[in-house]
This record gives structure tokens, sequence and C-alpha cells, in this order.
């Protein structure tokens, strides 16, 4: 998710082209049902898909509505935002529970999210995660808790952080760059400490996945220096550059947390919405046929495909936030690759769409059309390994200005249905 939204920074040839977002379940789903076709691809519907929402609380983009609420107010947001999700025949909930190492439970890690209450470390009085994962459950969804590694704050004075804070605790382990502040991927110590944190929440919580965007090292900003390096003075003489380094560094905390949560609970899934292009073909043969200005392998140092392969994912939801047909990045081109990247692997593979630029006038042609999600589907609909789509994010699920998400109901989500794997849901006849 970019922006507000803590994500990707959707670029396409240098410049940032929108937000991007982050989340999933399960793994890959079999082939078809025996319902009736598809209404646009013609393909047999599946028993099984993943249909999920992201909902954003980093700077209040979809809940809470505004900071300062009551607990009243806050739960009764959420519980809307749920019943939409079944209302559009949805089967899962990807919420922000970390967004700026900060969190919503009672965490004996990190201080309450400002989100809330306006203030970092105030108790909002109610237990927002506790809360959504039985509401979610009660009501056939699947609650993914989605969770920010890195990133501490949308600024750059420690000052603003709340005293007690780790950050303010350990300021030899934060980094300012780009406008904020993150934690240093490099120091080994930081990332026990936030695959701690984040683990207190899959120790306490049914949970039915851990979800991250694409939000590693930083998205890079132009003339500015991301000042690791001590910690590469000091971890990185076994590797030929520090670009190898920064990508050890992000394959430890995806390998060791992937670990980590299977042995805290074994049935809750571990997935990762990237940044939608690996690399581009024109930096390495086997990437992909797009000219997108940032490459996670060159850029944020994160070896998506490398995941991958090694398994360390149980389901990944690249956030291909474009329009058919766009010469940068065309969502055509690059839905192919990722299915051939899952392909044999048993990662399931769920599309990030991009409901947010459906009817934005400041988006390109393409998105002023309400079918352009709806092609989308369709045309996943013809690669087996596609099992389902998160759409960015819950605010524009529940508005649909351009009528984009009802589109795509009417289309492809006649009845409700399970998510691939996990909890038992049953399908529900409308």
């Amino acid at each position: 998710m970019a922006g507000a939204a803590g994500g990707a920074a959707l670029a396409v040839t240098g410049a940032t082209a929108g937000a991007a977002a982050g989340a999933e379940t399960g793994a890959g789903t079999g082939p078809a049902s025996d319902a009736a076709p598809d209404a646009l691809s013609g393909r047999p519907r599946r028993r099984r898909e993943f249909r999920g929402v992201w909902m954003a609380t980093v700077a209040n983009r979809d809940w809470p509505s505004r900071s300062g609420l009551t607990a009243e107010a806050q739960r009764a947001e959420l519980l809307a935002h749920l019943d939409t999700a079944v209302e559009r025949r949805l089967n899962a909930v990807v919420l922000q529970v970390r967004p700026t190492a900060d969190a919503l439970w009672p965490s004996p890690y990190e201080p309450w999210a400002q989100c809330l209450t306006g203030t970092q470390g105030r108790d909002p009085g109610w237990d927002p995660l506790g809360t959504a994962v039985e509401e979610a459950h009660a009501r056939g969804l699947e609650l993914h808790a989605w969770f920010n590694p890195y990133r501490v704050a949308n600024h750059t004075d420690p000052t603003r952080l709340v005293a007690g804070h780790p950050a303010r605790l350990r300021p030899d382990w934060v980094l300012p760059y780009g406008g904020k502040l993150y934690y240093d991927p490099g120091l080994p110590e930081v990332r026990r400490f936030v695959q701690d944190a984040m683990l207190d929440a899959v120790r306490r919580y049914d949970i039915d996945a851990v979800h991250w965007d694409d939000y590693f090292y930083p998205y890079p900003v132009a003339g500015q220096v991301f000042a690791d390096d001590e910690a590469y003075a000091r971890y990185g003489a076994d590797f030929p550059d520090k670009a190898a380094w920064r990508r050890n560094n992000t394959d430890l905390l995806v390998s060791e947390m992937a670990v980590r949560i299977k042995e805290t609970r074994k049935n809750v899934a571990f997935g990762i919405s990237p940044f939608g292009v690996w690399r581009n073909i024109a930096t390495d043969p086997e990437g992909s046929d797009s000219r997108a200005g940032v490459q996670t392998y060159d850029d944020l140092y994160a070896d998506t495909r490398k995941w991958i392969r090694e398994g360390w994912v149980d389901h990944v939801v690249p956030q291909l936030y474009w329009n058919i047909g766009l010469p940068a990045a065309d969502y055509a081109k690059l839905l192919p690759w990722w299915d051939a990247v899952v392909r044999g692997t048993g990662v399931g593979l769920y599309v990030g769409e991009a409901l947010y630029k459906a009817g934005d006038p400041a988006q390109p042609a393409a998105w002023q059309d309400p079918r352009e999600l709806s092609r989308h589907l369709a045309l996943a609909a013809t690669y087996d390994s596609v099992g389902g789509h998160c759409f960015f994010a819950a605010k524009e699920v529940a508005e649909d200005r351009a009528g984009a998400m009802a589109t795509v109901v009417a289309d492809h989500y006649p009845t409700r249905v399970r998510p691939p794997k996990g909890r038992a849901q049953p399908p529900v006849s409308e």
C-alpha cells in the first residue's frame, strides 16, 4: 500500500502512479466447481476462492474513520465494514493491526495505535483485534492480521513517539528516510524484536493468517540515502555488495517468521503482498514484460520470487494495480508472469486489485470504466494458479463510487464461497 495506506508506491516508469496495499490467505485452489460458469470468462466457477478486502488503519485511511471516536463508535464502524464484506460476498478481511510500530491490541511490546484515540499509547477502552477476530468469524469471514514490519512513524521526530516507545528506548535501531522513521532491517536484534511483537498477536488471537504488505526496505526517494553503513560494516563482510546483504536481511526476516508462525500456531497461514513487479525483463530475462520504475528485487531488496520457490509463504498477493493495456505495467502481461512463478510450488496466488482507482478522475481513462476490474477477474479465471483476489480497500468497497465493485459482484460472485484453505464457511445462496 502506498501513501497513507501503507504499502506499495505504485511506481511506473520512475514516477509514483498510486497507492498499494497488502494481504491474503491459504494455499492454491483446485480447479473448478460444477456450478454455473463465470459470466464473463465462461470458465466453471471454483468451489473455493479467496475474496478479500484490505482494511487500512494507518492515518485512519479506512478505519476508524477518524481518531478519537468513542469505543462504541469505533466498534460500530468496524462491524459495518464486516457486514459490507458479507454483503459483497467476500470471505476475508485483511485488517492492519500494526500500522506504525504500534498495536491494535494490548501488546506488551508496543504502544496502543495512534489511529484509535489520536494519542499513541492511550488505551482505547476495548480490544479491536480481539473483537475483529470474533465478529469476522461469526460472519463466516477469515481475519488476516496485517502487520508492517519496519515502519516506525510517518514523520522523522522521535520525540513525537510516546515515551517508552521501543524506538525511543533504542534510538540506535532507527533511521530516518524519506520523511519517515524506520527500524534498521540490518540489525539482527531488530528483526527478532519485530518478529516477537507480531507473534504476540498470533499467540493470543485465533487469526487465520499473518499478512505483510510491500514495505521492507523503504521505497527509493531521489537524493536520499538510507544510512545503514554502520550495520553493513558490522554484518556485511560475507556479501559481495550492500544490495546482496540487504536482500539477505529481508530473506532472513521472511524465512525466520515463516518458521516461527508455524511453531506458534501451525494452522495460521503466512501471506505477503508485494509490489507487482519483481524485475523488468530489460533488467533480467526472467523478469516480467514491464517497464516499471520500481523493481522489488533491486529497489526494496525483496526477492519475492525466491520466497515462493523456497515455500516460505503460504500465499502471495501481488499488487497488480494497473489497468489492462498500460504500456509500462500491463495487468494482462503481469498476471501470466505471476501464474508461472507459483505454478507447481503449492503457494497460493491471490491478485491484489486497485479498486481505489475506479472512478478516480486522476486515473487513466481505463479506470473510468466500471467494468475494468470485472475484466481483470475474467482474465484471471483463465489461469489455473489464480485462487482469488483482494481489493484495496475497505472504504472503496463500501462507497463504490463508480460501481466497479457492484459490477464485480454481479459478474463473478453470485453466491458466497469458502476461501481456499482454512476455516469452514458454508456457502450462502441469495
